[in-house]
């Protein structure tokens, strides 16, 4: 008895150091002491001593997997212990391994471990075994469980199967917020966002409070869904919640992400003023945040803005990761800055994702649109993985500088991969080679090929790619039948196009059936007017050309002209 008293001592002594354990260092040293004192077969210490070591932040899933398979009958409570570990060591094979060792031991889950197993499912996206897991739960009795009932959801949104994941959200209760988030974020993670949002509508006729989960999802909506209407609706939601980032007495560390998502949904809807102005506000910014703002200044053609925002996110201390660099040089491109984007190509040289195919991809866009087709080509060559996008951006880059046999030796080499195939962009860039090289037969090979061989349908730039190649070589007939059979109505490119094809050979009599198609379209520019009255005076008929010019300031259409720039980046 007395041992037995001695050993209960012990055993709350060394609980009570295990609660205040800080290291793994101090763990291993209450391991020892726990081994000495034969504590280390109790389930109460060693279950303590398990669950520190899966902590992702200060354990050691190893020495939990170490300390475990010593332990000759487990609890319940430390199977899931391990798999909760795994899972949050961002292990889920480790985890769906361990769920099936519990079972062929002859160990029941309760409803503490499918949370964890689904968990585990979704983020291998793995639809099969969590299908499994759901019938194992309807037998056990456990779906009824609001727990297990919310995991459900959660993986099978994971896994792109949102009509389950409504089956299992009508049937919990909705007064449930994390329900009601887990199916918004399904719906914003598989590309749905008007469904996300009427959903977050739904939840708001409902009187049911969201958390800041389900505000920053509902703002990736908007922003996905171009929908500032919604996007301001939600901010205001915000605001009401008492979520609002931007007030004085805000959490700077917890609302980071929050006011990233406000910002973001501004700038991706095009109020680029109002996305600065909560930019400028935030208490605390990520790299996220720079990301945001930069890449909303590039999308939107504000390029020197993206630069100089890009130049203060490096004053700030800021490193720039992928998202950053893939901005600044689409920036780079826009502008021609050369100089600036071999800086930038310098700079990711030094890090672990200079071999990355879709910087890698950026970077040949940014020297091809400057001009340096060579060091595009260099940078390309030097990629050890090349997929589409690489190849298609190559082969224009080549197409928009004149070198068309090169661009069409390129798609040759790219046919005989294993591991790509072309796509309906990459042959707009090799007709346009066609196009600028002046090989027509070589073009109606690749334009019948991309339907016969790869199962691609024309669409209008292809057809466009094909009347320009024909109208520049002068086989202007040829070039007005491909209109006339087109299986879409012609656009504006087609026709002026076409018109191109008439002032370079001279065509008078089918640049006036041109002419009558374009005054018939809505929404046309000057510059196809200004073509059509340069054939009419070569050709030396004025009264055609004072026609052309009295109908071009009928409909108040302007020349635009013609200028150059060179856009200073400054530091402010």
């Amino acid at each position: 008895m007395a041992n037995a008293t001695v050993m209960t001592k012990h055993g709350r002594t060394i609980l009570s150091l295990l609660e205040k354990c800080r290291s793994m260092r101090e763990l291993k040293q209450l391991h020892g002491l726990m081994i000495t004192t034969s504590l280390d077969r109790s389930i109460v210490p060693l279950s303590r001593l398990i669950d520190f070591c899966v902590n992702a932040e200060s354990g050691d899933l190893g020495y939990a997997a170490l300390v475990f398979i010593q332990v000759d009958r487990p609890s319940v409570y430390i199977w899931n212990s391990m798999i909760r570990g795994n899972c949050n060591y961002n292990n889920p094979d480790g985890a769906l391994s361990m769920y099936k060792k519990m079972q062929h031991r002859g160990y029941s889950p309760d409803h503490f471990t499918f949370p964890f197993v689904l968990k585990a499912c979704a983020m291998v996206n793995d639809h099969n075994y969590g299908t499994c897991v759901h019938s194992r739960i309807v037998k056990t009795g456990f779906e009824s469980d609001m727990y297990a009932s919310v995991s459900l959801t959660h993986m099978y949104v994971c896994c792109a199967d949102m009509e389950a994941g409504e089956r299992l959200f009508g049937k919990t209760p909705k007064w449930n917020v994390v329900a009601w988030t887990t199916l918004i974020a399904g719906y914003v993670n598989n590309n749905r966002p008007s469904k996300a949002i009427r959903v977050f509508k739904e939840m708001d006729l409902q009187k049911i409070e969201p958390n800041e989960i389900t505000l920053v999802n509902v703002l990736v909506a908007c922003a996905q869904n171009r929908d500032i209407e919604s996007g301001r609706w939600v901010h205001e939601r915000v605001r009401q919640s008492g979520f609002d980032p931007f007030r004085s007495n805000a959490n700077a560390n917890s609302n980071v992400v929050l006011a990233t998502a406000l910002m973001d949904m501004y700038a991706k809807c095009g109020s680029l003023k109002v996305a600065r102005d909560l930019f400028d506000k935030m208490p605390q910014r990520n790299v996220v945040a720079w990301n945001s703002m930069i890449g909303a200044y590039n999308q939107y053609g504000r390029a020197t803005h993206a630069l100089n925002l890009f130049l203060q996110m490096q004053m700030a201390g800021f490193e720039p990761d992928e998202g950053t660099f893939l901005s600044v040089l689409g920036a780079c491109a826009h502008l021609g800055a050369l100089g600036l984007g071999q800086g930038l190509h310098a700079h990711v040289e030094k890090t672990n994702i200079g071999k990355d195919v879709a910087i890698g991809t950026c970077l040949m866009d940014m020297y091809a649109k400057a001009g340096d087709t060579r060091s595009a080509v260099h940078v390309f060559r030097s990629l050890p993985e090349k997929d589409v996008k690489a190849w298609t951006s190559m082969i224009i880059g080549l197409a928009m500088h004149g070198h068309g046999e090169e661009a069409l030796s390129l798609l040759k080499e790219m046919q005989g991969s294993d591991d790509v195939t072309p796509d309906h962009i990459t042959y707009i860039g090799v007709l346009c080679a066609c196009s600028h090289a002046g090989l027509v037969d070589e073009g109606y090979k690749h334009f019948n090929s991309m339907r016969n061989v790869y199962g691609i349908e024309p669409t209008i730039e292809h057809y466009g790619c094909m009347v320009d190649l024909l109208s520049r070589a002068g086989r202007l007939k040829e070039a007005e039948q491909l209109v006339e059979t087109m299986p879409m109505e012609p656009n504006l490119a087609i026709w002026s196009a076409l018109l191109n094809g008439c002032e370079v050979h001279g065509n008078v009599e089918l640049a006036d059936r041109v002419g009558r198609h374009v005054t018939q379209l809505e929404g046309q520019g000057g510059g196809v007017y200004v073509l059509l009255s340069n054939i009419y005076a070569q050709a030396g008929r004025w009264q055609r050309v004072n026609m052309t010019r009295q109908l071009m300031r009928l409909k108040g259409i302007e020349k635009t002209i013609g200028c150059s720039s060179i856009l200073p980046l400054s530091s402010s």
